[in-house]
């Protein structure tokens, strides 16, 4: 694995968060179909050039003491310690400002390498602009447009070339995995029970852990890598710095994990934030298992157990395809019910599906039952063919991809899963025009 940080910093209203969707946009969209998942970041995952890098967007630095702006700042500055590279964003438009030289000032003690990008050169004219940034002693500045993606290119040339990418030693066949979930639902705990030993300081006092911590074991002959990572809250509360950096940290976990364990608060129950925190795990398309923690604090007769994933199944229709087990940190009890979700949801986000295999289940879906009519016609798929894994991914090559509509999608997904199974992974369908 290939790893690198980005951080894009500066003062207010440059246009950071604008640069930053256009570069995630080079990868992936950040726009999501699955109701309730979306929501903003400060962190996303970017490729350019076959390197792919972590890219941190980060709030507005000014000299003016604004509400929250010390703990902008010492959000920033942890950004600037965590990053291989610095992107320096200002606004051509507006010229050169104070601030931006307090910007400068800090990127300055960093000694880190750092990329200048002019921001809101929208047309030509503006060029000329930008040479008075040249005073800021952070080099060569790149004219860039973020609402238009000009100078876009250039400026992750100039982010690959001065990046020193570190290559991450992973194991073949070894079982990354992370767990996320609310601050104090016990997954430090669950970490030392999977462990079965005091590898991370555990305290009832939330937020306590603050890093991500990866710890590689071996199991029944089998290789995993536990990550765990701070508490998720949700993110239009996180103002104290070491949150931020909690939750940027934890998001570069779940990047680097196989599964994800979605921990929750038996004896509390489900909250909304939980669904925020799954959304993640959702938009990096990782295999996910759903731990219920504190299991032995929760009152039970021999129902609860199938009352409560009745309800997690209810409350998490985007991850219903996840499987769910019942645990206690505090008595280990259960602890194996962990492992043996883990190894499934692994097995099936690299399962491949035979070619042949796939075109009978999707010819057959469609005879039983054709699809409808949809944006003036009805989709016909000729050819489908798996062409990825971590998660599976399917390409159906049909006659219109406008034609398909987000049921019959989903109809063919359950399909999909209930010939080949696919428990605990989400699985990924594109349609392209056949030629």
């Amino acid at each position: 694995m290939i790893e690198g940080k980005v951080a894009i910093v500066g003062r207010p209203n440059v246009g950071k968060s604008t640069i930053f969707n256009r570069v995630i946009g080079t990868r992936l969209s950040i726009v999501s179909d699955e109701i309730g998942v979306t929501r903003d970041r400060l962190y996303g995952r970017a490729l350019w050039l076959t390197k792919e890098f972590s890219i941190i967007d980060t709030g507005g630095v000014e000299i003016k003491n604004q509400p929250f702006q010390e703990q902008i700042r010492a959000q920033v500055e942890i950004a600037i310690e965590e990053a291989d590279v610095i992107v320096v964003v200002c606004d051509a438009k507006i010229g050169l400002t104070n601030d931006d030289r307090f910007v400068a000032k800090m990127i300055l003690k960093s000694k880190k390498p750092v990329v200048l990008a002019i921001n809101k050169v929208d047309d030509g004219h503006l060029k000329s602009e930008i040479y008075d940034f040249y005073k800021l002693g952070l080099g060569t500045p790149i004219a860039v447009s973020g609402v238009h993606g000009i100078g876009i290119g250039d400026l992750l040339d100039e982010i690959i070339k001065k990046m020193p990418f570190k290559k991450i030693e992973e194991i073949e066949g070894e079982i990354r995995f992370s767990l996320i979930g609310r601050p104090n639902v016990g997954k430090s705990s669950l970490t030392n029970a999977i462990l079965n030993q005091e590898r991370v300081i555990v305290s009832n006092i939330e937020g306590t852990t603050r890093d991500a911590i990866d710890t590689p074991f071996v199991k029944d002959d089998r290789n995993y890598v536990i990550i765990d990572t701070a508490g998720l809250r949700k993110r239009g509360k996180i103002y104290e710095a070491v949150d931020k950096y909690a939750a940027l940290r934890a998001l570069a976990a779940i990047d680097r994990s196989d599964v994800v364990l979605l921990v929750i608060d038996g004896e509390i129950g489900i909250r909304e934030q939980d669904k925020n925190i799954a959304g993640y795990a959702i938009d990096a398309g990782k295999a996910i298992v759903v731990v219920v923690n504190k299991w032995d604090a929760v009152e039970k007769d021999d129902k609860t157990m199938s009352t409560f994933s009745k309800k997690i199944k209810a409350e998490f229709k985007f991850i219903d395809y996840a499987p769910i087990v019942f645990v206690s940190a505090l008595n280990k009890s259960r602890i194996q019910t962990i492992f043996e979700a883990i190894d499934t949801a692994y097995d099936n986000t690299t399962k491949r599906i035979q070619t042949s295999v796939l075109n009978s289940i999707i010819i057959d879906a469609q005879q039983m039952n054709p699809a409808p009519e949809f944006n003036g016609g009805r989709i016909k798929i000729l050819y489908s063919n798996q062409v990825a894994i971590k998660p599976p991914t399917f390409v159906l090559f049909v006659n219109n991809p406008n034609f398909l509509h987000f049921s019959y999608k989903r109809y063919l997904e359950n399909r999909i899963r209930d010939s080949f199974g696919f428990e605990g992974t989400p699985i990924k369908i594109i349609c392209r025009v056949s030629e």
